[in-house]
């Protein structure tokens, strides 16, 4: 039992901590990549402080819910956003041994609750009883249809080669040839996944520029700033999850294995920053086709692929 605690008390600091360090290192890269003076002063030293800063602010923001909202929906909403992920570092290895709980069908257990997460930016727009809102909750449920598919198919190619459905039983299997053999599902599944978790150049249920900010437009205050840290955790989830799946999880040479765990994970999350710095918007037209013309037939192109490799060993 105190194990099983321990076990799970790392966890909920993991959980609590990498999303905010992550949301800090968005800031600075941000601000090297497009010269942004502003989240360099906070604090003194390189703007340490700008985090602590923003949480301040939030906090001080008076708590608004619409007059013709549905009130409990629209509270609980952003919590319905954010618990889903700390649900699913439960069954995510950081290292050999430490995981809190391995479960015989943990890739599909991961994969059903991260889809849970995406309700909540539908409950939002919903609940608001507002046409912006309402528009990108729609946004969103229609990118969590075409995603979701891709996602499910190149998850499925590794357990395929893995043998098993146990994320640490995957990383067990992992062998270093697998990142050619698994190089296509590997950018499917984080393609899908920065899809999911509508970070741009997927965020058509959010654009400012045409629907405000889509399901989070009447929220303020911590509701919105729990909307904004879930944002943070998905792509820790994600990238947790890639690294597991794809790169080999803890294992790597000299480093001790949940270092190379978290080496992998902030590589990823340094991407996922990239990417939003670099490519403009999506329109919805063309993110649907890039989901279905495009990762689905790439999705079952990995599939025969493992199908075929896995035949001739």
């Amino acid at each position: 039992m105190l194990d099983v605690v321990l076990h799970f008390a790392v966890i909920l600091v993991i959980f609590l901590a990498l999303p905010l360090i992550v949301g800090q290192t968005e800031h600075k890269v941000m601000a090297h990549m497009q010269s942004r003076l502003g989240p360099m002063y906070a604090g003194g030293f390189h703007g340490w402080a700008q985090l602590i800063a923003d949480g301040v602010k939030f906090m001080q923001k008076e708590d608004v819910i619409p007059a013709a909202a549905d009130r409990r929906v629209f509270m609980i909403a952003p919590g319905v956003a954010l618990v889903p992920y700390l649900v699913v570092l439960i069954a995510i290895p950081i290292d050999d041994g430490f995981v809190g709980v391995d479960l015989d069908l943990g890739l599909f257990f991961v994969l059903a609750v991260m889809g849970v997460g995406v309700l909540g930016a539908i409950m939002a727009g919903w609940a608001s009883a507002n046409k912006y809102s309402v528009l990108g909750g729609m946004r969103a449920a229609a990118q969590l249809v075409a995603y979701e598919l891709p996602l499910v198919l190149a998850a499925s190619s590794v357990a395929m080669a893995a043998g098993t459905l146990s994320l640490p039983g995957i990383v067990e299997a992992w062998q270093w040839w697998w990142l050619p053999w698994q190089a296509i599902g590997g950018v499917v599944f984080f393609i899908a996944g920065l899809a999911e978790l509508r970070r741009p150049p997927f965020d058509m249920p959010i654009a400012e520029s045409e629907i405000i900010m889509g399901p989070m437009t009447e929220y303020t205050g911590m509701r919105f700033a729990l909307f904004m840290l879930s944002e943070y955790a998905g792509i820790v989830v994600l990238s947790l999850l890639t690294t597991v799946l794809f790169l080999g999880g803890w294992q790597g040479p000299l480093l001790p294995g949940w270092l190379w765990t978290l080496v992998k994970v902030f590589a990823l999350a340094f991407v996922v920053i990239w990417l939003r710095v670099t490519y403009p918007r999506l329109r919805e037209d063309q993110l649907q086709k890039l989901a279905w013309a495009g990762l689905v037939p790439l999705a079952l192109l990995q599939l025969a692929i493992t199908g075929v490799v896995q035949v001739m060993i």
